[in-house]
């Protein structure tokens, strides 16, 4: 199985310091959903491993957070693509608990229910959280420069080698050619 987790705001749909509370609020970055429409058809398995805290600050509700996702995977479907699954941590982040990235329990969570190890599998994000989560479980951290990207990728300078894309869609035309070259087809 070809799997990839990405975390969402900021990779997939556009950031805001004041959270993404409805789905009217939530917006796709260009090229993003299209990206992961990419990847369902050259049969990679996506997954959504994302910090919610606005659910434990009561600044959005359950129903809201199932809004958002339905309105991310009703936009994508209209593109051929799929998320298969979304894993979210609702807590504060003084809760301490183990699913708050950069901790690894939403990734561990992922790693159950395919029935398979990280180890290499590519881990797409734009905050530290998200690379440290990654390395915990021995994953492939990658890099995007949207969202907070451009913030992370000067605080990694000279500390870490990850793998830096400008945004979603140059990581799916990346990760698909490189399938493709491993498989022995040849690219155009």
């Amino acid at each position: 199985m070809k799997l990839i987790v990405l975390d969402r705001d900021g990779v997939i749909n556009q950031d805001s310091p004041n959270f993404i509370k409805s789905a009217g609020e939530w917006q796709a970055l260009p090229g993003s959903l299209e990206a992961i429409a990419k990847l369902s058809r050259a049969g990679w398995t996506v997954a959504v491993a994302s910090n919610q805290s606005g659910l434990g600050r009561g600044l959005l509700s359950r129903s809201d957070l199932k809004a958002i996702h339905r309105k991310m995977r009703r936009q994508l479907a209209k593109l051929g693509g799929r998320i298969d699954r979304v894993y979210v941590c609702p807590h504060h982040p003084d809760a301490g608990c183990e699913c708050r990235k950069p901790r690894s329990g939403l990734l561990r969570d992922i790693e159950k229910k395919y029935g398979t190890r990280l180890e290499g599998v590519p881990v797409v994000g734009d905050s530290l959280r998200d690379l440290k989560a990654a390395e915990r479980v021995r994953a492939r951290p990658i890099l995007v420069l949207t969202g907070n990207g451009e913030r992370t990728r000067a605080a990694l300078e000279g500390t870490e080698e990850v793998e830096v894309y400008a945004d979603l869609g140059a990581v799916a035309e990346a990760l698909v050619a490189e399938s493709e070259n491993s498989s022995g087809r040849v690219c155009s």
